[in-house]
């Protein structure tokens, strides 16, 4: 391939709009769409020739390479994904095949061991999660994951004469956007070699702005270390053996980028192969299924998917409207298929180089070819983008409308948090022996939430304390992982931090945080809660025996 790779250092929080989130909310994507890099270098393209409209240059008498350079597809604009300063690469998007223990987590060891489920079956004893990552790189069977910082602030609405909030207006809304002091890989990809020196010199200057609200403080980017390489594996060189990559008996097709496609009637689709045992895989052929037959010339027998979907759209800027939202595969989809001839290395490389599916000018439609060799598990490790930032956030004025907000944004986002490790906590507190009667299990109830309303722990502690002989009894034979109903209610309450992890606790929006106090207030909350769901969980168990 010839390429252009190049980094950016995010010197301002990157606002790259995603169709997610609530009205009142713009929520970026984890990278640097390959749209926004191409719609840059226009302007730039543009403004060298003293020009001020795209349509000027789709004059091809007079510029002839425009449309190879940024509307045919000639040229494509991947995504810029984060760079590890660690590997010195490019990292991709996590397959979704990749799972791991439920339980298993980052913060209790250095180490986790994650499963590839295209390689093997799971078993059906344990439970499996998805990969709390967006990002990796790949060596051998070491895995290194990473995930994007983000910044979320708050934005009231404005009198643009004034330049202060409206009073009364109640219009408050968050950009959620990708933090400044990040670094990320973009990457150009060329069919002719000559463009590579025609489109280098649009990335000076250094200085970039991309996204949105470029005037609220948001946008600055910084190029760097602009290269061009004789090779370049979207892989990886350690990838590059396209030989090895064709001896398999099953194709497994990985998508580095989301994948817009569409059916033989036109429609846009976002489903993956059916199951060979389905009844629908005689009657239709997927899209996706006959686009790799035709570009591979293999008969391919779909087996198995890992597949997300979702909704992708765009803005553009010479109308000044918003492109057609239309549903796509997304990134780190996974598709098994067995074949029945021998793979073409020159076949895979093209596939790889040109990607598949529409608009591969803007970076969707890249795909990977037997990616990974056969390990069905790997051992990963997690590096936080955040170690390598030396970014410090801006305060805001203190007890100020906008700090005030901050907090109380951060405190919801708090409470989103506990909401799910509550959830998860009660799923997987079981009691075994279960000893109680219904009786005791509603008084605890009644207690803990007498606690509840009270902010105090000492009902519960004084019920405990106080119990009759045979009550007490109950208590001390129920277990909960070997240890006593009884035991394991003091440890929460006198130690939350025995089932809430700390370290994630501590929410920032904004630069601002919850209190410590208001922290500490809600761990008490969460904490009874837990002792009553626990209990009405052991309620309904007794009445189904």
């Amino acid at each position: 391939m010839k390429a252009i790779t190049f980094l950016l250092h995010t010197q301002q929080p990157i606002l790259a709009t995603s169709l997610q989130g609530d009205p009142n909310s713009d929520v970026s994507y984890s990278y640097i769409p390959g749209s926004m890099i191409r719609g840059v270098l226009i302007g730039r393209y543009l403004q060298r020739h003293g020009l001020r409209s795209t349509d000027d240059i789709l004059d091809d008498s007079k510029f002839p390479d425009v449309r190879r350079l940024f509307f045919d597809g000639s040229t494509r604009y991947l995504n810029a994904y984060l760079y590890s300063k660690v590997e010195e690469k490019r990292t991709l998007p996590i397959p979704r095949s990749w799972l791991k223990k439920k339980g298993a987590d980052f913060s209790k060891s250095e180490e986790i061991i994650i499963y590839d489920f295209s390689y093997d079956q799971p078993n059906p004893n344990i439970s499996y999660k998805s990969l709390e990552a967006e990002f990796c790189t790949v060596d051998n069977e070491d895995v290194v994951l990473y995930r994007e910082q983000r910044r979320i602030n708050i934005h009231n609405q404005r009198d643009r004469k004034r330049g202060r909030g409206i009073e009364g207006s109640g219009a408050v809304f968050r950009y959620e956007a990708l933090d400044a002091g990040q670094t990320f890989q973009a990457v150009i990809l060329c069919d002719e070699a000559d463009d590579v020196e025609k489109i280098k010199p649009l990335l000076e200057p250094k200085e970039l702005w991309l996204g949105g609200s470029q005037s609220a403080g948001y946008g600055q980017s910084q190029v760097d270390r602009v290269e061009a390489p004789e090779t370049w594996h979207e892989l990886g060189t350690e990838f590059a053996d396209f030989e090895e990559r064709c001896d398999r008996e099953i194709l497994r097709i990985t998508l580095l980028s989301d994948l817009i496609l569409r059916d033989e009637w036109g429609q846009y689709v976002a489903i993956p192969p059916k199951n060979s045992g389905s009844n629908e895989i005689s009657q239709a052929i997927n899209p996706l299924t006959e686009l790799l037959e035709k570009l591979l010339e293999v008969k391919l027998e779909p087996q198995s998917s890992y597949t997300s979907s979702l909704i992708v759209g765009g803005f553009n800027r010479k109308w000044g409207l918003p492109l057609p939202q239309v549903p796509a595969l997304a990134a780190g989809s996974v598709f098994v298929f067995k074949h029945n001839g021998k793979l073409n290395p020159d076949r895979i490389i093209n596939l790889e180089n040109q990607g598949i599916g529409e608009r591969r000018v803007d970076g969707f439609g890249r795909v990977a070819v037997n990616w990974l060799e056969d390990h069905p598990r790997f051992t990963a490790r997690f590096l936080n983008s955040e170690s390598e930032t030396d970014w410090t956030e801006p305060q805001l004025e203190p007890n100020s409308e906008e700090s005030q907000i901050a907090r109380q944004m951060a405190k919801r986002l708090l409470e989103q948090k506990l909401e799910r490790l509550l959830l998860e906590k009660v799923n997987s507190t079981q009691l075994n022996p279960n000893k109680m009667t219904n009786s005791q299990l509603s008084r605890l109830m009644i207690v803990a939430r007498q606690a509840l309303a009270e902010e105090s722990q000492n009902p519960v502690i004084e019920l405990l304390n106080n119990l009759p002989k045979n009550a007490d009894t109950q208590f001390e034979t129920t277990k909960v992982n070997g240890k006593t109903l009884k035991t394991l209610i003091f440890e929460w309450l006198y130690n939350p931090s025995n089932w809430l992890d700390s370290g994630k606790l501590d929410v920032r929006v904004a630069s601002e945080s919850v209190p410590y106090e208001q922290i500490d207030r809600l761990k008490l909350e969460y904490t009874l809660r837990l002792i009553m769901a626990v209990a009405k969980q052991a309620t309904k168990e007794n009445n189904n025996e």
